[in-house]
């Protein structure tokens, strides 16, 4: 009853001239026969027992979740923000922009290296638009079976039409690879394909957020199925030093000098800031403190930054040993006494075998970023 009554307002509309909105419904009646079967068990939202999943493992090829914006918003570069919002403006406002003909297909693709906030972004979309979140997954979805990756997201992509939500795909690379280099196969093209038809054969107001951490890699005829292109880059300066006031909440952040973690911090992701915070209030609880030590802070800032390049620090004496190196102005030889809990003498002493310890440790390092 409801498909007919559904089909009398297709036609209803389309003789009005209201023909874009008479052709989505009829888009929606066409995958009537797979949204009924899941709303026998799920009235609301969707149905958790009929999730698509891989005809090979039979594991589930995506996670729903609903993100809130409980914790705080998610801080970006003031461009980027602005991109974000008109994204979100061009999803709200979709039908008043779709009258004038300056509707945007809801599609964006976020790409940057890693820890950037390309994840936390696809979670802030789908909060503030209300909206449940389906994570592809892409261990389960790529199949080593001749065409059932194809299947998969085709299952995918019509699950996800079910019922409004944002469908994100991460690792995006993974599925839309460059098409013919030399180690390509034909599976992997026909991926590609199945890929950019899917995205193709979506309503535009459907909302599609992909990422990537290797966007040189992406196939070129994806760069057009999308219409948002968001360069997620290492944070600047004022964004590093709003990251590390937020991410040491609850602990105040007044007797901190925030400007000094932000230049000390150049060059770093948000991630790693994150990371650096959580250490730092973890360290302050498990030893009773009411707040949080700056040296301790910025001696953790200090060890983040040699394992992010690659450096191998697996003594007491070759920590001290860089951090001394690193910010001399922070890490005198009573402070570092004070933080690994050894006398002046003793620093004295490591630090005086720098000389000769530290070819050998700035030889590890290199064969470490070599490798790397």
């Amino acid at each position: 009853m409801a498909s007919n009554y559904a089909g009398l307002l297709a036609d209803k509309l389309e003789s009005d001239g209201d023909k874009r909105q008479a052709r989505m419904i009829r888009e929606r009646l066409a995958r009537a026969p797979a949204a009924l079967a899941s709303a026998q068990d799920a009235a609301h939202g969707f149905s958790f027992s009929n999730l698509p999943t891989d005809g090979e493992s039979h594991l589930h090829t995506v996670d729903v979740s609903t993100p809130s914006l409980d914790k705080g918003s998610l801080l970006l570069p003031s461009a980027v923000e602005n991109r974000i919002q008109e994204f979100l403006a061009n999803i709200r406002r979709y039908d008043d922009l779709a009258r004038v003909g300056a509707a945007m297909p809801s599609r964006l693709l976020a790409y940057g290296p890693p820890g950037t906030g390309k994840t936390k972004l696809a979670r802030y979309i789908a909060g503030h638009l209300e909206l449940p979140l389906l994570t592809v997954r892409c261990d389960t979805l790529v199949s080593s079976l001749l065409g059932q990756t194809s299947r998969n997201l085709r299952r995918v992509f019509e699950y996800s039409q079910q019922r409004p939500c944002v469908l994100f795909l991460d690792e995006f690379d993974a599925l839309a690879g460059a098409r013919g280099n030399e180690r390509d196969v034909g599976e992997l093209q026909r991926v590609v394909i199945a890929l950019l038809q899917n995205i193709d054969a979506i309503p535009e107001s459907t909302i599609l957020v992909a990422a990537t951490n290797h966007d040189q890699l992406l196939d070129p005829a994806i760069w057009r199925r999308f219409s948002f292109r968001i360069p997620m880059a290492e944070p600047d300066l004022a964004l590093r030093r709003m990251l590390w006031k937020q991410y040491l909440e609850p602990f105040s952040a007044e007797q901190l000098d925030l400007d000094v973690l932000a230049q000390l911090s150049d060059g770093i992701t948000g991630a790693n800031i994150e990371q650096v915070c959580l250490d730092t209030k973890r360290g302050a609880v498990l030893s009773n403190a009411s707040s949080v030590d700056e040296n301790q802070l910025i001696r953790r800032l200090g060890l983040n930054l040699a394992l992010t390049g690659g450096r191998v620090l697996s003594t007491v004496e070759s920590e001290v040993r860089w951090l001394n190196g690193w910010a001399p102005k922070y890490f005198s030889l009573r402070t570092l006494g004070r933080l690994y809990d050894l006398s002046t003498r003793q620093i004295t002493k490591i630090l005086k075998e720098e000389t000769s310890s530290g070819p050998q440790e700035h030889a590890r390092a290199t064969a470490v970023e070599c490798e790397g």
